[in-house]
Formats: structure tokens, C-alpha cells, sequence
């Protein structure tokens, strides 16, 4: 889009012509506000990336007071710069904004939107110098204005160039549990066209001012082999929202990013491919070398992208491209979602990198040398056509990439007639050279839902001709690609407000107004005072402990209504915790406490049955069991039921009984003599559990023999015998003990054996001689368990 160059229309700047003022409209910004903006500054052929973001106070009449500002550029910024300014809105919703800030002032126009926001574009450059570029304003909540309201999961992506217009982009995610470090960090960036995933080291936040929700955040990850860090400057919007800018010196290694942080609503278990499982609407823009132009020039993309849920999709979209239109239509790819909403995308050997915020939303950026970012938002479901693009809308061009793009902010009517429908506004234009007020916008649209769901055609015929494509996201949002003009950004409209209702924001609700946390929600009901405006009225919400009770972060009461629900979801709790939920719309904001108990807890259980020892002999040693329960026994005791698998080798009571109040009680194993080692299971139950533990049960160990002795000594051979005695270390086992014999001549004779009965230690046995022609010894040797044992007997002539 060009400009209209009607020398008299660019001095009259920024006045809107008293024809089309409406005085009392300015309480439509009425409140507190967080705004970012993005933009070039340029002086004599030079140009660069400039941002912003900050806050402000307005009220209602036309004055804005406690602003603060952070800015970066080439050069330097602003660091929480305070300012003051003014405002004025007219009848048509358009306004002119200005910012007494750093000793000079700064001209915007502004354009409001229904849900109490407004865009808004700077208009002061003239003569090729100064600053264009275009941003958001948004209500913010100072109830979020604190480090520890900053929890929860997160996705952000930031954007912008070096100190020589390279540019280069960050998406990633984080989980915040408010205690000023994120954690489970992880983005990839595309810096100049190299593509990386980053490893971060560290990264910490702190909301350093909870008067005006400003705060820092450091980032420190390995990129290109080396340690890199950035600083950012945030301002909260909501728990929900923080808009935030790269504050280092602009280099080579420290690009100017600006963007956003949005919470991700994150399913149960995680992100899945099925995550991405319907229509989505992408908007992105960048900048492209073409072999034909020197440098590199804009590049603004738009498109669908339908994910099966399953890993594939199909991307139509448009494009305007080195000054040149391209459309492409159902190009299948695949994809892969992360549980922490990284998303990879492959088609046709180019690919994007997403980090989602929900279903089928998140940020995007792409790995090619263009270096495009920007968002994708769920859309609407069924077949979008002309009637889906009626009402009012306020328009912006967005993200400038270079000094050349005309960026403008309006307000527009659109009629929703098939088969051409028309839009119609005004628009204020900046531009290098001089800016515009209240040009004539016309174009005529033709929205098809073949063959790509929501995209229409644009013929533009004011302020000039050309041609674009629009994308309908819902009845309230679409987008637009200008595919004329060879200096694009994406146009982003949303619903505008709708003629003077004034209706607030009266009560809000909730139902249960207690609740078991965890496994229990409350359902909540914003009430307008009156019906709400043509596009709906949107509520925002917050709570002031996430870590409790969380809410969306808005709730939308449809055009006509008065009341809209949503659900609090609970997290578990370790005592009664009182959550306070928000809800504001128009200036006005309600409350509502929601008591998030803990849960019962679970039924006392047998949680441990131990055996100490674990092995003993039968008989002679016992073994001590011990039950353990979950919890304290219950008042009156509880009584464990006790049982063995083999009572003739182990024994318990029937039951042992943990005192009130106690978790453990003990009782005894008593044992018999085994004859072999046997395992025993010894059981307990109570309540529907039953522990077991295991004893071994061993024989009494065998004695050994420890020595044998004759009586007498010394006998005549054939004539005296001698007795023996074997004795053993303890008393014979059952059956006895039979310690076999042997004598080592001829001279002296024993038996085999000689059996030591049960129970004693010793038993006699016989040993006879023979006549001998010489005095001759004879060893008398007995043996048993592994023992042996000799005696020497002398047998005489």
C-alpha cells in the first residue's frame, strides 16, 4: 500500500479533522496498559532496527501518566525512561497519541479494538528520517506485577536485526515456578540464516518493579561452539503475558529481538502430535536476498496449515516474495511435537520450527536465509466465506523488517456480502517521508473455503490499487498479505469496537466456591451490566496463585449476551488454600475466592512386614517380625492378621496389634528342629493389603568328633582286650551318630562302627588282640563328619 502524497494531508500529521471527532470516546483507553512496539530508524540512506516496550496509565479523558519506557536501537535507548503524554480518540475509534519522553516527543496513531486494546503506528518520520513501526497496547493486570505471579509453562518468540540489518529470530519455551530461575529451557534460533537449537546454561527473571511490572531476564545457552548471553526487558500484561526486548548493545553476537512470552496451556502428559490436529492459521515476515535486488527486501507469508494429528499435514499459503506474488497450494509435510511444544515441521526440504502455546498455536519461525517469524492461531471451524468477514475491524500493518514499509493503522467496516463483499475505513499512514491522516481505504474481498479454508482474494482500489490475500482465522481476526506493494508486512486486523455500548463488567462468579484440589474444578461466570457489542466482549482473567487454581486467560461473552463461563482447574494442595480470581473488562475488574482443599488422605495400608534374622536354627533360635503401615494406626489400633506357610518349621501369633497412633508393631517367630534348611512364608494383612517376608529355617549343626582314647593302653596280645571311647563336641543328633572305625594292624581289631546314641556325647567300643612274636603298636582311628580322630594301643608279647 502507498501512500496518497497530498502535500496538505501530510501537514496536517497527525490531526484528525474535526469533522470526524466525537468528544467523551477517549474512555475507551481507560486503565492500565503494557505496550511493545517494533520498528526501523533510518537518517540519510542509513537505516536500522529499532523496539520498545513499556507501560502507562490512562483516564479516560485524554491524559496518560506513570509511564515508563525501555527502547533499543543501534546506538543505545532508553532504560525505564518515565514519561507522560496525551491522547484523543475520535468518533471512528482512530486517535493520535503522544509521548513527552526523554526531553522530545513522540507522535502515534492509534487504532482501538473491542476487547479495550488498541494498535497504534508512529507518524513523526518525515524527510527519509526518523522512526516508523507499529505495536500493540494492551490492558495489563498490576495484581501480576511480582516475580512469584510469573508460573507455570511458557512459550515465547522474539524477532529482529543486528547493528547491520541481519536478521535473525528465538522461539523456545520455559517453565517458571516463580522463584526468578526458569527452568527445562530449551529454543532454537536462526541467526542469519544458520540454524541452531540452543543449550542453555542458565536462565533467571526478576520483576524488579512491582509498581510498574517491569522486569529483566538473563539468558545464557552455547551457540556456534561459544557461550552467549542476552539481557531482556519485560513488562507484565498478565500472569499469562509479558512483552519483552533485548536491552544488550546491538552487535553482531547480541541482535535487537523483541516479542512475546505467552503461558502454553499444556494437555495432560504433555504436547503430542496431536496437538496439531485441525486448521491453522500462520502469519510470518522476514526479509529475502534476491538475485535481482541489492540487499535484501521484506518478505510477508500467510497461510493454512492443516496437521492430521498424526504427523502430517498440508500447507497452502501466499506469499510476497523479492517483489513478486506466490501462491502455493497443498504442499504435504511432516511434522513432529515434543512433549514441551517444540515442534518440527519438514516440506519440501524447507522446514519451520514451532513452540506451541496450545492446540494448533504457537510461535514459528523458519530455517531458511529469510529468516521469517511470526505466530500461528487455531481457526475457526467450518466453511469460512464472506459472511465470516463482517463488522468492524481495526488494522495494522505489522513488524516492519526494513525503513521502506509503509505501515498504516485504521479503522474499517466490512459488510460481508457474497459473492464480493467490500471493506471500507480510514487509515493513518507512516511512512519515511511524512505521515497521513484519515485516508480513504476501499478494497473489495472474496472468501472462498476451497482450496484453502478462510482464504480470499483483495482488490485494493484506495488509497492506490493492488491487489492482497486474506486468511480469516474467526469472525474477529484475519490477516492479510498485500502481494502489490514490494515492500510487505502482514496486516493483521481484529474486531474494532462497535458504536457506544458501554457495557462493564458486573459480577463474577464461581460454582463450587470450594473445591478438593487436583481432582475437582470450579466453573466460573463473568456478567455483563448490559449485552455485549457486535464481536463479543472479552474478559481477562487471572488467578493469583497458579500453582493452585489456574484460569484461561480470557473468557469471551458473544456478541448479544451477557454472560460467558469458563473452568478453574485445580492442582493438589498440602493445606486449604484461598485463590483469588480476576476477571476485567472496560476499566472495571471483579473478584471471586475460590478455597482449594487438600485431599482426604488415603486409608492406612500394610506398607512392610521385615523378619530380623532372616535365617535361624530350628529349634533353638527365634526370629523378630515387624509390621509397618502407611500412616498412624487408626484410633482403637489395628489389627494384622499373621500367618506361616509351614507351622510344624516356623510359627505366629494369629495377629499382631499396632498401637493407636503408631506406625509399627513387632512380634515373634518361634521355630523347631528341621532336618534340612526350609523356607518359611511369613505373612501379614490388613485392609485388603497383604506384605510377606521370608525366614529360612536350618538344621542344628552336625557335632564333630574331638577324640578317641583306650583303657587300657597297653594290653598282652590274645590274652587282654582294651575298650575304646569316641566323644564328640556335642550331643548326637536325632538317630544318633555312627563314627566308623579302623585299626591299623593286625594285632588289634574293632568293629566298623560304633553308633553315639541321641542326645549323648559319647559311646564305648571293643577292641580285641591276637598273639603277636613281637611287642607291636596298632593305631586305632575313628572317624566322623569330616573329623578323625586316632589312638595308639600296644600289644605285647
Amino acid at each position: 500500500m502507498k501512500k496518497v502524497c497530498v502535500l496538505a494531508l501530510v501537514c496536517l500529521g497527525l490531526m484528525i479533522a474535526p469533522g470526524v471527532k466525537a468528544q467523551g470516546s477517549n474512555a475507551e483507553l481507560n486503565g492500565t496498559y503494557a505496550f511493545t512496539f517494533d520498528g526501523i530508524t533510518g537518517a540519510n540512506g542509513i537505516s536500522n532496527g529499532f523496539a520498545g516496550v513499556g507501560r502507562f496509565t490512562a483516564d479516560g479523558a485524554g491524559n496518560l501518566a506513570n509511564g515508563e519506557a525501555d527502547t533499543n536501537a543501534v546506538g543505545g535507548g532508553l532504560t525505564a525512561q518515565p514519561f507522560t503524554g496525551t491522547y484523543s480518540i475520535g468518533a471512528d475509534h482512530r486517535g493520535v497519541m503522544t509521548f513527552n519522553i526523554g526531553g522530545g516527543t513522540k507522535k502515534f496513531a492509534i487504532a482501538t479494538l473491542a476487547d479495550g486494546s488498541a494498535k497504534f503506528i508512529e507518524t513523526d518520520a518525515a524527510g527519509g528520517a526518523g522512526t516508523i513501526g507499529s505495536g500493540r497496547i494492551e490492558k495489563s493486570t498490576p495484581a501480576a506485577f511480582s516475580t512469584a505471579q510469573i508460573t507455570g509453562e511458557y512459550a515465547f518468540g522474539i524477532a529482529g536485526q543486528d547493528n547491520a540489518n541481519n536478521r535473525a529470530t528465538i522461539a523456545g519455551r520455559f517453565t517458571s515456578s516463580g522463584n526468578g530461575t526458569f527452568t527445562n529451557v530449551a529454543g532454537d534460533v536462526n541467526a542469519y540464516g544458520t540454524v541452531s537449537p540452543l543449550t542453555f546454561t542458565s536462565a533467571t527473571y526478576t520483576v524488579s518493579n512491582a509498581a510498574t511490572g517491569r522486569g529483566t531476564m538473563h539468558l545464557s545457552f552455547q551457540f556456534s561452539g561459544g557461550p552467549v548471553s542476552l539481557d531482556l526487558v519485560f513488562y507484565v500484561v498478565n500472569g499469562g503475558k509479558l512483552f519483552a526486548m533485548v536491552n544488550d548493545t546491538v552487535t553482531p553476537t547480541t541482535p535487537l529481538l523483541n516479542g512475546t512470552v505467552l503461558r502454553q496451556s499444556v494437555p495432560t502428559g504433555g504436547f503430542t502430535n496431536a496437538s496439531l490436529n485441525s486448521n491453522m492459521v500462520l502469519y510470518m515476515t522476514g526479509l529475502a536476498a534476491c538475485g535481482n535486488v541489492t540487499g535484501t527486501v521484506p518478505k510477508a507469508v500467510a497461510g493454512v496449515l492443516t496437521g492430521n494429528g498424526a504427523g502430517t499435514f498440508s500447507l497452502s499459503f501466499d506469499e510476497n516474495f523479492c517483489h513478486a506474488a506466490n501462491s502455493v497450494t497443498a504442499t504435504p509435510g511432516t511434522y513432529t511435537v515434543g512433549s514441551n511444544g517444540r515442534t518440527t515441521m519438514t516440506l519440501n526440504g524447507d522446514g519451520i520450527i514451532g513452540y506451541l502455546v496450545g492446540a494448533n498455536e504457537g510461535f514459528l519461525i523458519t530455517i531458511d536465509p529469510a529468516v521469517l517469524s511470526g505466530f500461528g492461531e487455531p481457526q475457526a471451524g467450518g466453511a469460512l466465506t464472506n459472511s465470516a468477514v463482517a463488522g468492524g475491524y481495526a488494522g495494522v500493518a505489522t513488524d516492519p523488517t526494513a525503513f521502506s514499509v509503509n505501515v498504516f493503522s485504521g479503522e474499517f467496516s466490512a459488510n460481508g456480502a457474497s459473492p464480493t463483499g467490500n471493506l471500507t475505513g480510514r487509515i493513518d499512514i507512516g511512512d519515511a517521508s511524512g505521515s497521513q491522516s484519515g485516508a480513504a481505504f476501499a478494497a473489495t474481498y472474496s472468501v472462498s473455503s476451497s482450496p484453502a479454508s478462510g482464504r480470499g482474494t483483495m482488490n485494493l482500489t484506495s488509497p492506490t490499487g493492488g491487489s492482497a490475500v486474506a486468511y480469516v482465522v474467526s469472525a474477529t481476526k484475519f490477516v492479510v498479505v498485500p502481494l502489490s506493494d514490494p515492500n510487505p508486512a502482514v496486516w493483521e486486523f481484529d474486531r474494532a469496537p462497535s458504536g457506544t455500548a458501554t457495557a462493564t463488567l458486573s459480577a463474577l462468579s464461581l460454582n463450587p466456591t470450594s473445591v478438593t484440589g487436583g481432582t475437582q474444578s470450579s466453573t466460573g461466570t463473568v456478567t455483563l451490566s448490559g449485552a455485549a457489542p457486535s464481536g463479543g466482549a472479552v474478559v481477562t482473567l487471572a488467578s493469583n496463585n497458579t500453582n493452585a487454581a489456574r484460569v484461561p486467560a480470557s473468557v469471551t461473552v458473544a456478541a448479544g449476551a451477557t454472560t460467558a463461563s469458563f473452568t478453574v482447574t485445580t492442582s493438589a494442595v498440602s493445606a486449604s488454600t484461598a485463590v483469588t480470581i480476576s476477571a476485567a473488562y472496560a476499566g472495571t475488574t471483579r473478584t471471586a475466592t475460590l478455597t482449594v482443599n487438600p485431599a482426604a488422605p488415603p486409608p492406612v495400608a500394610l506398607s512392610a512386614l521385615s523378619l530380623n534374622p532372616t535365617s535361624v536354627t530350628g529349634g533353638t533360635q527365634s526370629s523378630t517380625g515387624t509390621v509397618t503401615l502407611s500412616g498412624p494406626a487408626p484410633s482403637g489400633g489395628a489389627i494384622v492378621s499373621l500367618s506361616s506357610s509351614n507351622t510344624f518349621a516356623a510359627r505366629v501369633p494369629a495377629s499382631v496389634t499396632v498401637a493407636a497412633g503408631a506406625n509399627t508393631a513387632s512380634f515373634i517367630v518361634s521355630t523347631s528342629a528341621v532336618t534340612a534348611p526350609t523356607t518359611v512364608a511369613i505373612s501379614g494383612a490388613y485392609s485388603g493389603t497383604t506384605r510377606t517376608a521370608t525366614l529360612t529355617v536350618n538344621p542344628l549343626p552336625l557335632p564333630t568328633l574331638t577324640s578317641v582314647s583306650l583303657n587300657p593302653a597297653s594290653v598282652v596280645g590274645g590274652l587282654q582286650s582294651s575298650s575304646g571311647t569316641v566323644t564328640l563336641s556335642a550331643p548326637a543328633p536325632a538317630g544318633g551318630a555312627r563314627v566308623a572305625l579302623t585299626s591299623s594292624s593286625f594285632a588289634a581289631s574293632v568293629p566298623s562302627s560304633v553308633t553315639v546314641p541321641a542326645g549323648a556325647t559319647s559311646a564305648a567300643f571293643p577292641v580285641n588282640t591276637g598273639l603277636v612274636l613281637i611287642t607291636t603298636s596298632a593305631n586305632i582311628t575313628a572317624t566322623y563328619n569330616n573329623s578323625s580322630r586316632t589312638a595308639t594301643l600296644s600289644v605285647l608279647l
